[in-house]
């Protein structure tokens, strides 16, 4: 059993008849072993006959002994020793996540016995992840939501073939372990990491060491002018596939996001949408973020007269910015002529 063990007393039943669970509440983690105990106990004489235990076994629901159900098959076994009788269920299964009740029968059959509650069992995955997909020196930890035994014997496993006890690994307080990856493996492709803990195997975790940051382009590349259709596109060789996400800069630290897609689309782009965008990639391994792109969009010239008697004076005000880039010329024409 691969959980610390609540020495809860629980005892059931009435006059002399009863059931006494050494856990009522026991957390494991899948494909590991473990086994749960009860005491009984039944009165020595019924109807003038020395009450002898027939037999016992234990069941989740409907009295149907565990040893007959098909998904238990060759994964259960029930060893007695005096009035204690343990319960030992091999290779966990989420599915055996349930509440485990005893059951007894004396003779003569009249003397029998059924736990009205019993011992819940939780079974939970082992999983691995990675931290921060930005640092070349990789943290891969192993957590259940189940504590893990105080002094675990656990191996790291890179691509199905065996790295060794992870001497590098530290077991924290809240008994997580940690195995830091050498910087030397950065050049390798992708890998699948897997850890066995006390002879239980965690799920594989892919890790890319050569994911890049996200790299970005802009269509058209040449000059952008207003009111043309513009696609930023923000390309990863993240693994597995990650979400992306656009922003633009402004100053605000709390930045809204524009898109959730790789393509940043603008029908009719205008001239106050010119500045700097960057995207963001995340999957299950981690997030990074890509440099920033520039974009400057510009506007057709826009030509504006005036006229002081006979003069004119032509006014060019690019993008009816009349507060930017104005240049005034003279012209001799009359306004008859215009």
């Amino acid at each position: 059993m691969v959980s610390d063990v609540l020495c809860v007393t629980v005892v059931q039943g009435q006059d002399d008849w009863g059931v006494t669970f050494t856990s009522t509440e026991i957390c494991a983690v899948k494909g590991a072993t473990v086994e749960m105990s009860c005491d009984y106990k039944h009165p020595t004489y019924m109807y003038g006959n020395n009450l002898t235990v027939q037999e016992t076994f234990w069941f989740i629901k409907d009295l149907v002994d565990l040893t007959t159900v098909k998904a238990y098959t060759d994964r259960v076994q029930y060893s007695c020793d005096g009035k204690r009788c343990t319960l030992r269920i091999r290779d966990l299964r989420k599915s055996d996540s349930a509440v485990y009740k005893f059951r007894f029968i004396t003779n003569p059959p009249e003397g029998r016995y059924s736990s009205p509650t019993g011992v819940t069992l939780s079974v939970t995955d082992l999983h691995v992840y990675v931290p921060d997909l930005n640092s070349y020196k990789k943290t891969l930890t192993c957590h259940s939501d189940c504590p893990l035994p105080a002094h675990p014997t656990y191996v790291w496993y890179k691509n199905g073939h065996d790295i060794g006890i992870a001497t590098q690994s530290v077991l924290s307080e809240d008994r997580r372990c940690s195995f830091l990856a050498l910087t030397r493996v950065i050049d390798l492709p992708n890998h699948y990491f897997g850890l066995v803990l006390n002879k239980v195997i965690s799920g594989q975790v892919p890790l890319n060491l050569r994911t890049s940051p996200p790299s970005l382009s802009a269509s058209p590349s040449a000059e952008i002018m207003e009111g043309s259709s513009v696609n930023l596109t923000c390309r990863t060789d993240a693994n597995p596939a990650a979400n992306s996400t656009w922003y633009k800069r402004n100053g605000n630290p709390a930045l809204q996001s524009l898109s959730n897609e790789s393509q940043l689309v603008f029908s009719s782009i205008q001239s106050s949408d010119s500045g700097l965008y960057y995207c963001t990639v995340e999957n299950t391994l981690g997030k990074r973020t890509s440099k920033d792109i520039g974009i400057d969009v510009k506007c057709e010239p826009n030509l504006r007269h005036k006229y002081f008697g006979s003069t004119r004076l032509t006014e060019c005000c690019e993008c009816l910015r009349e507060a930017e880039d104005i240049g005034w010329s003279r012209s001799t024409e009359s306004a008859g002529e215009v």
